[in-house]
């Protein structure tokens, strides 16, 4: 059975954050997913200026510090998680702080952009829509919403149980939901797509076969493999980065508009 959400705890299994932070900057998975995330945001970046940005969940904070430094964007870096701030604050993030994306603490209409990614799932089921609901509420009309998520409930493994995921979600299901909000969808897609068929086989065949206990899934494999790997993600990215979608996979990346006059 999932945890219990706990005050100041946060919505993911605690134990997660070390290995993220241990692994966040140079695992495939992550760099191959940054360059996405980049490849679908870029364009919508291009000639708009952002005073005022927020990552609402930020984890460990390497991204955060990607976009703070690197990208030089006036970031605020806020989440639910004590444990994961405490990693965000080693990577060098600026001034991050503990907050709650059901209950933003800024008022309506403060920010050019915000992102949230890997967040949306870990809610119990039935707030997502609080939660796309305050997003729209901070973003200015006109600013963009960059959201990633897991995709389909086929996919739950027993990672997804050790970080106490509780929901997944379909294409169909985030447009709409974000829909609702006022939000105008300018990118929808999956991605991490061209490994599905492994995903498939390890999480429906594998797992139950050897009954494997929950555990996470973030581990180093050896470097060649981690460089296959980043290829396949990298290769995704390139695709993307041409205007067009995948049709099916493991996570979904959603680029948005609040309506109005910018």
């Amino acid at each position: 059975m999932p945890r219990a959400v706990q005050p100041g705890d946060g919505y993911m299994n605690q134990a997660e954050f070390a290995n993220i932070a241990r692994h966040e900057e140079t695992l495939w998975w992550y760099r191959g997913m940054r360059e996405i995330l980049f490849r679908l945001l870029d364009p919508y970046l291009a000639g708009r200026p952002v005073h005022r940005a927020l990552e609402a969940g930020c984890g460990a904070g390497y991204l955060a510090r990607i976009l703070q430094q690197e990208r030089k964007l006036p970031l605020l870096a806020m989440d639910y998680s004590a444990e994961g701030l405490r990693f965000a604050r080693e990577f060098g993030v600026r001034n991050p702080f503990q907050g709650d994306v059901l209950q933003l603490p800024f008022p309506d209409s403060s920010f050019d952009l915000v992102f949230n990614i890997d967040v949306m799932q870990q809610l119990p089921r039935g707030l997502e829509s609080q939660a796309a609901a305050e997003f729209a509420r901070v973003l200015r009309p006109g600013g963009l919403v960059a959201l990633r998520v897991s995709a389909l409930n086929i996919l739950r493994s027993r990672h997804s149980q050790f970080v106490s995921e509780r929901q997944r979600f379909t294409r169909g299901r985030l447009a709409s939901l974000f829909a609702s909000q006022g939000i105008r969808i300018l990118r929808l897609t999956y991605a991490n797509s061209l490994l599905l068929p492994v995903a498939l086989a390890k999480f429906r065949l594998w797992e139950p076969l050897t009954r494997r206990h929950a555990e996470s899934g973030i581990q180093a494999p050896s470097p060649v493999v981690d460089r296959f790997l980043h290829s396949v993600l990298r290769t995704e990215a390139r695709w993307l980065g041409t205007g067009r979608n995948l049709p099916i996979g493991q996570s979904l990346f959603l680029i948005g508009e609040k309506a109005g006059p910018a």
